[in-house]
């Protein structure tokens, strides 16, 4: 049996936080250790140019995130661990598939069309007053991310599965035109997978400002916990453990039978401040000696600069004689 190119991309336009960590990161490096798969990570710093315009931060971005990936345990000579604009034939084949792909699907793309109703809802006459064609265009740009390592499995979020239909179709289009050249990728949704709500009850999202950043200190991460927002009842009074972000984001990080445990306590009335406690304990002790890694990484730039590098020629091994097959087939570069 071949192995499955798995393809799992983070925008650097921010830095990771709890949700990050528990609903993508720890999935991710767990499933790159099978042997049947062939994974492929990568910073999508080309992405975050379309809200972002700080160079500094996408800078800082790009070194947080990477630094997180390693002190979690990305093993980098099992996998393919890469910046997006180191590989040069990714944006090649962005323009070939733009090429290769109807303006009406992308009209059909959610952030497309949620930016021009937020316009015509703030009543503008312009529905597409600030939409660059950085946001129009970026599912294109997302599958020539899938489409040039041949992604089988691309482990998304529901948000995200019109993105793989989209590079599916435009996929599908090429190969009709020019030849069978690239695999359709499927969209991997984990419903086991866990969705942490932030601060305020909310998903935990960079866009509701209610994150915990994973590796803050000990005394950031308590006063983060203790900020949960929780109902009023006192300690004695029993607590329904469901729709409870204290227990939820318990529940990503407690084995079952902990598990089992808080929900008795929150039968028998726990305090808020003793279930945050708890709370704090529990990931802190997970997360003690990956943040004594990442603050390391994160005052050795070089290291971790020689390690996207190589990453780089990695997937440059896959990428430069893909490239120029495409070229072949689309008859450009030859006579």
């Amino acid at each position: 049996m071949s192995k499955q190119t798995v393809l799992t991309g983070i925008t650097t336009t921010g830095i990771p936080h709890l949700g990050n960590y528990a609903g993508a990161i720890k999935p991710a490096i767990k499933a790159s250790l099978s042997s049947d798969v062939n994974s492929f990570f990568f910073l999508a710093d080309y992405h975050a140019l379309i809200k972002c315009k700080d160079p500094a931060r996408i800078t800082q971005s790009s070194k947080a995130i990477a630094a997180t990936w390693l002190a979690l345990g990305l093993d980098t000579d099992n996998v393919t661990f890469y910046r997006q604009s180191d590989i040069p034939e990714i944006t090649q084949l962005s323009w070939v598939l733009t090429c290769n792909a109807s303006k009406g699907l992308m009209n059909r793309a959610h952030a497309y069309k949620a930016a021009v109703q937020d316009n015509l809802d703030g009543g503008e006459q312009d529905g597409d007053k600030g939409v660059n064609m950085g946001l129009f265009s970026y599912p294109i740009l997302m599958a020539a991310d899938m489409l040039m390592f041949n992604a089988n499995k691309v482990p998304v979020g529901k948000d995200q599965i019109q993105h793989i239909e989209m590079a599916r179709d435009i996929a599908g289009r090429f190969n009709h035109h020019f030849g069978e050249t690239f695999a359709l990728p499927e969209a991997v949704i984990d419903d086991s997978t866990k969705i942490l709500p932030g601060l305020d009850g909310r998903k935990m999202s960079k866009s509701y400002d209610n994150t915990i950043p994973l590796f803050d200190t000990e005394k950031k991460l308590k006063k983060a916990i203790n900020k949960i927002v929780t109902n009023s009842l006192e300690p004695g009074e029993p607590k329904d453990f469901n729709d409870c972000a204290v227990f939820d984001i318990y529940c990503a990080f407690a084995s079952q039978s902990d598990i089992e445990a808080m929900k008795v306590k929150f039968t028998e009335g726990i305090g808020w401040g003793f279930a945050k406690k708890e709370l704090f304990e529990l990931i802190n002790e997970e997360l003690k000696g990956p943040r004594e890694e990442y603050n390391r990484l994160m005052l050795d730039t070089a290291h971790l600069e020689s390690v996207l590098q190589k990453g780089a020629v990695k997937a440059r091994a896959h990428s430069e004689p893909f490239m120029q097959e495409i070229r072949k087939k689309l008859g450009l570069g030859c006579l």
